[in-house]
C-alpha cells in the first residue's frame, strides 16, 4: 500500500488534539459543549433521542451533558414546536451569545493560523475537510468499505 494513511491519521490525531485544546480556558465552551450548542443551532430545537442518533452517544451521556449545560443557562428544554410529544432542547440566549463569543475566537484563531495561505488552499482545504468528514459518516452508517 502506497497510500499514506498512516501520515492521514498522525495528522487527524494532532488536529483533533489542537481543537479540544483551543475550547479550553479564556472562558471558551469545553469542548462537547460547543459541538452540543453547535448542532442545536444549525439543527434547531432537538430531543435527546435526536441527539444520540446525531451524535452517536447513548442517552445518558447526553443528558448528563445537557443537565450541564442547563444549569449552565446555555440551553432549555421547550415543548416540541413541532407537535410532538418529546421536549426538545434549545438555546438560551446566554447559550446563543456563548457559542457566539466561542466561534467567534475559534474564526478568528483559524483566521490567524491560515493567514498566509492562498484563498484557493483555504478553499482546497475546506472542500478536502468536507468530504473526508462526509466519508466518516458513510464509514459510521455501514456504508463505506
Amino acid at each position: 500500500m502506497d497510500r499514506p494513511i498512516a501520515d492521514i491519521e498522525y495528522e487527524q490525531m494532532l488536529l483533533s488534539r489542537y481543537t479540544i485544546a483551543q475550547h479550553r480556558g479564556d472562558d471558551g465552551l469545553d469542548r462537547s459543549v460547543y459541538l452540543l450548542l453547535s448542532r442545536i443551532d444549525a439543527d434547531g430545537p432537538l430531543s435527546i433521542g435526536e441527539l444520540s442518533e446525531l451524535f452517536r452517544l447513548d442517552a445518558s451521556t447526553l443528558q448528563r451533558q445537557t443537565g450541564a449545560a442547563m444549569r449552565a443557562d446555555l440551553l432549555e428544554r421547550i415543548p416540541d414546536p413541532a407537535g410532538g410529544v418529546a421536549r426538545k432542547f434549545a438555546l438560551t440566549a446566554h447559550g446563543r451569545e456563548r457559542l457566539r463569543a466561542s466561534r467567534a475566537r475559534s474564526l478568528a484563531a483559524l483566521e490567524r493560523i491560515l493567514a498566509d495561505w492562498s484563498d484557493a488552499d483555504v478553499a482546497r482545504f475546506g472542500e478536502l475537510l468536507r468530504a473526508f468528514n462526509h466519508s466518516i459518516e458513510r464509514y459510521r452508517e455501514g456504508r463505506a468499505g
